[in-house]
């Protein structure tokens, strides 16, 4: 293994969907991992080169790539000494989401979350239609916090079918959001999620865990994640800060 491996970030591996544009996949994917990484991780990047090889698509491609991650403030670029994270790197909102299981990640990734509790729990009624024949699942509430202010962002609740939350690290949910856990950690083969955002009031709890007034505005966001036999995995549901956050979709024309 040559110096140039050894002493750069590692980024996660992708899975490539033909239907997307490479670029955007390939910065995302980057982007969570930057955003996710360990305090001890290397801040240089490996070269546009071997980044390429490792995504497997074209330096140019790659460089695309790299441009969005700079343009965010990500990351920077030295001629003759490299890429390299930006030590202060945090996720900025909105974020444009063309459909990419990595760019669900990356909205999630990047912030320190800490796990309220976890265990069994009744499927409740206005979720009982995702897990047909299922009383009962594991629930897991999780609060997430800005990674350089220390101030609540938002909170999550995830609904998770018993069989795959029994391999959930919570180790791992402290450091990654679900979604990503449940595709790397656990192996679920996630074909696909659909996503609903509504306005929505404080309610006392939400008001208290976000520190907002009462009845103040949050973006209320559901997350139905469905496996490649159609079966509802995990449901999510996260009350975001209405001053933190905005949702953006962006359409592209074939």
């Amino acid at each position: 293994m040559t110096g140039d491996r050894v002493t750069t970030f590692a980024p996660d591996s992708l899975a490539l969907n033909r239907k997307l544009p490479l670029w955007y996949q390939v910065s995302q994917s980057l982007r969570a991992s930057i955003l996710g990484r360990a305090p001890h991780d290397p801040l240089r990047l490996p070269t546009e080169d071997r980044l390429a090889e490792h995504y497997g698509v074209s330096v140019l491609t790659m460089r695309q790539a790299l441009k969005e991650l700079e343009t965010e403030g990500l990351i920077s670029r030295h001629r003759r000494r490299g890429t390299f994270i930006e030590p202060s790197a945090r996720r900025a909102a909105p974020v444009r989401l063309l459909g990419s299981v990595d760019a669900i990640v990356a909205q999630q990734s990047g912030e320190r979350t800490t796990v309220l509790e976890h265990g069994p729990a009744p499927v409740p009624a206005e979720l009982a239609e995702y897990f047909p024949g299922l009383d009962e699942a594991t629930a897991y509430r999780r609060l997430r916090r800005d990674g350089h202010s220390g101030e609540p962002t938002n909170w999550a609740e995830n609904l998770v079918r018993p069989e795959l939350a029994d391999r959930i690290d919570l180790a791992d949910l402290a450091r990654w959001p679900m979604t990503k856990v449940l595709r790397d950690a656990v192996g679920v083969r996630i074909s696909r999620i659909t996503d609903t955002v509504e306005a929505r009031l404080a309610d006392p709890e939400t008001a208290r865990l976000l520190q907002v007034p009462l009845l103040s505005p949050i973006l209320h966001y559901t997350g139905v994640t469905y496996d490649e036999s159609g079966r509802v995995v995990d449901v999510a549901r996260i009350h975001y800060r209405g001053d933190r956050f905005s949702f953006s979709v962006t359409v592209e024309a074939d």
